[in-house]
């Protein structure tokens, strides 16, 4: 039998919450030293695992399980990765720790096992969720995720009445969308071939549906549950408040991790289970997506929130993963799957330095900064890294995947392309206008006081900042994880890449 290293690597953080939970009340303040060893361990444990996986094998199913575990119902215990699973339990394990050492002076003693139990406890739940080869197993966890994310954002935000608000709307949109998704979960096991692995998503690749509108209906209500976890305009609202109240660190594996389980769902459920459906909704989702794009890009640059700020660009740049998907070419969705990796980097580092000058100043209304570099350059540097990232100038990881998002798109929707080309745009405007405000001008006289990054804070946002200058160099070794896998997905939905104009036998042709 093989090691389970996904299981394991799940059950760490586990076990790390509940070994935080029985810390006595005077040894409270451990409770971050043993949350920052458990998730270094799980991280290792990562590592550890990616070097057992074949990448020459990435679009099958590797590091696999299946036990039963609700025979009677069709319930396996069924965990597995291709490329895509394993990028996105990379993100979740590099991104956890960084959090832990963020949150470290930013909750009291009091509640530190509370906050960092949670913290482990999420952890274990996303690598689940992108781990789950049963859709019942995948549903548990996708349900699951809330429960965590709901007390961290209700007890640990902001202003009491602000964040219990977002902690309860963020609670009701998930569990609205994911009520929608059971009852397609529901009806694909009833379409499905039933039977003790009647969950097994493999056995529900590839069904013959009766009819196109029972394809269709079921595609719908996944796409739903996924549109409103990435978000997708219109059902994106609980996004900006759950992040503006959230603690820094918590906002992090929001927007960098959690929200990716609606994209990552779309990817590796939506389109391989109802490819028919998939294909006949590409038109309407791809409008969603621009409409996204623009949408959270122009909001963006009239905030004055700085936390709510960045939501909205990651409601911007959800629309580029989203058009990517449904563009069904290998290039778009390749892309999207790289930007889901850079996006999680890029928006973690610039939430991280935000969330270090909201502590300092205790207000997250950018008109309060001003002249920022000046007194502290080495935040000021990360923050501008950051942001050129999420701008996508070349040389920063984000180019790289919204280059492949726009050509994969062009050679397919043209129009859809060069609309969303102007989000491009918008994000240099709502990025660069954003340092300058803060950073840029007379030094405010409050921030004269003020230590740069401290070595604790470094530590956070360096090797974020690194990878975000390596990805942007170099993202081959990702890409070579990635593209079997997404050469999967297109050959399950049935679509190739559009001819090239010019064939080889075109060129014989016109030789002779």
């Amino acid at each position: 039998m093989d090691f389970p290293w996904l299981t394991v690597i799940g059950a760490v953080p586990l076990a790390g919450s509940a070994a935080i939970a029985v810390l006595p009340k005077a040894a409270a303040s451990r409770a971050k030293l043993v949350a920052l060893g458990v998730s270094l361990v799980a991280l290792v444990l990562t590592v550890v695992a990616a070097t057992q996986f074949e990448t020459s094998r990435a679009g099958e199913i590797q590091l696999s399980q299946v036990h039963s575990w609700i025979g009677e119902f069709g319930v396996s215990y069924a965990v597995g990765v291709n490329g895509i699973g394993l990028v996105m339990i990379a993100l979740s394990a590099v991104l956890v720790p960084l959090c832990v050492l963020a949150a470290w002076n930013e909750v009291d003693d009091e509640k530190a096992r509370l906050f960092f139990g949670l913290v482990m406890v999420l952890e274990a739940m996303m690598i689940g969720v992108f781990a789950a080869r049963d859709l019942f197993l995948f549903y548990v966890f996708f349900e699951a995720m809330l429960i965590p994310v709901y007390f961290l954002i209700g007890t640990f935000g902001g202003n009491e009445q602000r964040r219990r608000y977002a902690a309860v709307k963020f609670l009701i949109y998930s569990l609205a969308g994911g009520l929608v998704m059971l009852v397609g979960v529901i009806a694909l096991y009833a379409a499905g071939p039933g039977g003790e692995q009647g969950f097994l998503i493999d056995n529900l690749t590839g069904l013959d549906f009766s009819s196109s509108a029972a394809e269709r209906l079921m595609f719908v209500a996944f796409f739903i549950a996924f549109a409103i976890k990435a978000p997708m305009w219109p059902v994106h609202t609980w996004l900006p408040d759950a992040a503006a109240e959230a603690p820094s660190g918590v906002a992090v594996l929001l927007v960098g991790v959690l929200d990716k389980v609606g994209t990552f769902g779309m990817l590796t459920l939506c389109l391989p289970l109802f490819p028919q459906a998939s294909r006949w909704a590409a038109p309407v989702v791809l409008a969603l997506a621009v409409t996204s794009v623009l949408y959270g890009a122009l909001l963006a640059i009239g905030q004055t929130d700085l936390k709510r700020l960045i939501a909205y660009t990651s409601i911007s740049h959800f629309g580029f993963i989203v058009l990517g998907i449904f563009a069904m070419t290998s290039t778009g969705q390749s892309g999207s799957t790289l930007y889901m990796v850079n996006h999680g980097f890029s928006t973690a580092a610039l939430f991280l330095v935000a969330g270090f000058l909201i502590n300092r100043r205790g207000s997250a209304d950018i008109d309060e900064y001003g002249g920022l570099q000046r007194s502290t350059p080495v935040l000021a540097a990360g923050f501008l890294l950051a942001g050129l990232s999420s701008l996508a100038l070349p040389g920063m990881s984000s180019f790289v995947s919204e280059f492949m998002v726009l050509t994969g798109t062009f050679i397919k929707y043209p129009g859809a392309a060069v609309v969303a080309t102007a989000g491009m745009v918008l994000a240099a405007l709502y990025i660069l206008l954003t340092y300058q405000r803060m950073f840029t001008g007379p030094k405010k006289e409050f921030a004269s006081g003020w230590k740069d990054a401290s070595a604790r804070e470094v530590w956070v946002v360096a090797p974020l900042i690194a990878v975000i200058i390596f990805m942007g160099i170099y993202p081959k070794p990702v890409l070579d994880v990635i593209n079997p896998a997404v050469s999967t997905t297109m050959q399950q939905v049935g679509v190739t890449d559009p001819s090239a104009t010019v064939t080889a036998d075109t060129v014989e042709g016109e030789n002779k």
